[in-house]
């Protein structure tokens, strides 16, 4: 007897050390992949990218390792890494990323090539973090870099961005105010319609197909929201005589829709 539990316990000893070594060896290799990544450009073998997948896809599920994989992949973002690098790492972030990679992803929104796809990263993990980091950037860039950051908050719909947004409307660059709108139109809150109408009445002549567009799409907001009253009100305003044929249509359209006429 004592023997055989002198097996028993050699053997279960023998397989956690077994399983230790390769936990430790499966480390080395995506050590080795993140430091092979830094290097990686495309065009070039994308074997180097396989370990980095393979871990994500198996991360599923398992908070400490895509914790643990997430600091190795927002570390490669703050290197000397190549561009197409960086990009991969964003995609696997957007992935699995959380509050903890939002530093590293929002240090990429001033970057010319590489916004994008930290606003990527950010649109697709969502969640206060990213919100904050996106609404913190809007001071510290410009032209398209600025741009797409309103299209991100846009996205995310994000209510607290809506006094810096419409401050944004007053722009001297027609792309950061039409942009601008087009986000509080996202929002889709009282306070954006507020904004929207406000803006409508006083819009450049350039601008007025921004306004109307972005007021039908708060109008649309509000009426998926329930809210059918504040929709109905944007509606009518749209449907005035001085409106284009089109938006007119649209706004009849909406109209429609709160009353629940076909």
């Amino acid at each position: 007897m004592g023997n055989k539990f002198r097996m028993i316990v050699g053997l279960l000893v023998a397989v956690a050390l077994l399983g230790l070594v390769q936990v430790a060896s499966a480390d080395e290799a995506l050590d080795k992949a993140m430091e092979e990544l830094k290097a990686y450009d495309w065009g070039t073998d994308r074997a180097v990218l396989n370990p980095i997948d393979q871990a994500v896809a198996a991360s599923h599920g398992d908070a400490a390792a895509q914790k643990a994989l997430e600091a190795k992949l927002a570390g490669v973002l703050g290197s000397d890494a190549t561009r197409a690098a960086k990009d991969f790492v964003c995609r696997q972030l957007s992935l699995i990323g959380s509050a903890d990679s939002v530093p590293a992803l929002a240090a990429l929104l001033p970057d010319e090539k590489l916004s994008h796809m930290g606003r990527y990263a950010l649109e697709r993990m969502g969640g206060d973090a990213a919100a904050k980091a996106l609404r913190d950037a809007l001071a510290k860039v410009g032209g398209l870099q600025k741009v797409g950051v309103i299209n991100s908050l846009g996205v995310l719909r994000d209510a607290d961005a809506t006094g810096a947004l419409t401050a944004l409307l007053a722009d001297s660059d027609a792309e950061i105010a039409s942009a601008a709108a087009a986000a509080l139109g996202s929002i889709g809150t009282s306070e954006a319609a507020k904004a929207l109408g406000d803006f409508q009445k006083s819009a450049p002549e350039g601008l007025r197909p921004a306004a109307a567009d972005a007021c039908l799409t708060c109008a649309e907001r509000m009426l998926a929201a329930g809210n059918k009253a504040e929709a109905m009100m944007i509606y009518k305003t749209l449907s005035a005589a001085d409106q284009p044929k089109h938006v007119r249509l649209a706004a009849m359209r909406g109209m429609l829709a709160a009353t629940g006429k076909n």
